[in-house]
């Protein structure tokens, strides 16, 4: 593998930004808002499936003494 020169490897990243396609405005807020509410739902998911386990976990406690 050759070796690159750093301002060659600068050139080289310069040329590969440019071929980027960055997200309006407009995109960036809808994922962010889709981010939020995924996030809300995965939270409340995850404490029910907690508040479930905890609560089997207290009956067979409970059993025990």
């Amino acid at each position: 593998m050759a070796k690159t020169s750093p301002v060659e490897f600068i050139n080289q990243v310069k040329a590969e930004t440019r071929k980027v396609v960055w997200p309006s405005r407009k995109e960036t807020i809808a994922t962010t808002i889709m981010v939020g509410i995924m996030t809300l739902l995965l939270g409340l998911f995850f404490f029910g499936i907690d508040q479930m386990f905890a609560s089997i976990v207290k009956f067979l406690l409970s059993l025990l003494g």
